[in-house]
């Protein structure tokens, strides 16, 4: 639909300075996909990926570009510990690389950990199949304008047959500024055949503030590499969160990932995964739990493309005062993937008669041999559970509180850092009502 003016968050968007790296592909890459998000704007609720997610707010909001101020930033040093993970960190405050909060002196052999700035203006020809990429979905607006725009992020790898002990872990700090920013970064993160590595990425917000951050993952999974990653998104309650991870798995490779959604205003994760080697594995687990008016929107894709394929996801959502969640859990068996096995479970909890979750499971299946199953649910609290419980002399609020923290504490049961799970399982209980 044509438009007299952009809107103020496109227009703001636009006015922005591109990076100019000096790298020619990658200045020509970025300039193209500015030009897709100038001609294509913003998504709106007539494009099936966004049917529950109405940008109108948002697009009526402008924002600066990037921090000037992101390396003098005060951000609370208690939010860079966290039990269970003590290996390697990269830390961005509002997208810029903080060395002075990053731990990289312990980095093992065989293992690549730098900010995407520096890798750069090393040797960027690593980088051009990631970074060249075009998007030409109706919906990647916002992964159009992280491909122009972001100018840092990770570079991660580790080398074949290495097995990394210690977990690395990834901090994304949301901090006050004196305007409203919008901040984007890059990830491209490579396991080599064999590698192994548990990845901790967090998103944090620090004092109140209504930025606009966008980040796209390129993972890489090799012949038989194994990654397990932890995703813990707690950002500003003002935060507008934007993120698209893209997941390939070559011949027998496993991912494993544990996904809790808390904070923010608005935020979406587009989780996009491909199965394209015999063998591969792919396991997913997720809780998102908006309150207040928090608007949560998870977008999962799996593709199954090889023989012998396997996937299982299993996520709960939970929504409490008028907030709203949105889950929408897409599984497609190609032709020639026989033998794949794929299920996909997801229930929901509705604390308030106000609160919404709206779920969408789809299986598609080109192929012969195949086990799926899919399923999805949207309720309330079991009666007869509430009743058990209340008939044991245990108060209202404190018997719903334990009922659905054990709803969501199914999908961390299997989480093999004791010290993590209990820190996450206490952070889910933080969140409920009461």
């Amino acid at each position: 639909m044509s438009q007299l003016a952009p809107l103020p968050l496109v227009a703001s968007l636009l006015n922005a300075p591109l990076p100019d790296s000096g790298i020619t592909w990658l200045d020509a890459a970025r300039r193209e996909n500015r030009e897709a998000f100038a001609a294509g704007g913003l998504p709106d609720t007539r494009v099936e990926a966004w049917k529950y997610t109405a940008l109108r707010a948002l697009a009526q909001r402008s924002f600066a570009s990037g921090d000037a101020n992101a390396q003098t930033r005060a951000v609370d040093p208690s939010i860079l510990a966290l039990p269970g993970v003590d290996g390697p960190r990269l830390v961005f405050v509002n997208g810029v690389f903080r060395a002075d909060l990053s731990a990289l002196d312990s980095v093992p052999a065989g293992l690549t950990l730098q900010p995407l700035s520096q890798a750069l203006q090393g040797d960027p020809e690593p980088l051009r199949f990631a970074l060249s990429r075009h998007y030409r979905e109706t919906g990647d607006a916002f992964a159009r304008i992280n491909a122009a725009s972001a100018d840092d992020g990770v570079v991660l790898r580790v080398d074949a047959n290495v097995k990394v002990v210690t977990p690395v872990q990834l901090l994304f700090v949301g901090a006050a500024a004196e305007v409203d920013l919008a901040w984007h970064a890059r990830n491209v993160i490579e396991l080599g055949e064999g590698a192994e590595l548990t990845l901790v990425e967090q998103h944090v917000g620090s004092g109140e503030q209504v930025h606009l951050a966008t980040l796209v993952s390129d993972i890489e999974l090799r012949e038989g590499a194994r990654l397990h990653h932890i995703v813990l998104q707690n950002a500003a309650i003002g935060a507008n969160l934007i993120r698209r991870s893209g997941l390939r798995l070559h011949a027998r490779a496993q991912a494993t990932l544990h996904v809790l959604e808390l904070g923010g205003a608005l935020v979406r994760h587009d989780l996009q995964a491909e199965l394209i080697g015999d063998g591969a594995q792919l396991d997913t687990r997720g809780v998102f739990m908006p309150h207040g008016r928090q608007h949560i929107d998870t977008q999962l894709a799996i593709r199954h493309q090889a023989l012998n394929t396997t996937s299982s996801s299993n996520w709960r959502g939970v929504a409490n005062d008028r907030a709203r969640g949105v889950f929408r859990g897409a599984i497609v068996v190609a032709p020639g993937a026989d033998g794949s096995d794929a299920s996909l479970s997801n229930k929901n909890l509705l604390l308030s008669p106000s609160a919404e979750i709206d779920t969408k499971p789809e299986l598609e299946i080109h192929a012969d041999e195949v086990k799926a199953a899919h399923g999805a649910t949207v309720g309330q609290l079991d009666e007869r559970s509430l009743f058990y419980l209340r008939s044991r002399g245990i108060p209202q609020a404190e018997a719903r509180a334990l009922l659905t923290a054990a709803f969501c504490r199914a999908v961390l049961d299997d989480l093999p850092n004791e010290a993590l799970r209990e820190h996450l399982s206490a952070m889910l209980v933080a969140q409920l009502p009461g």
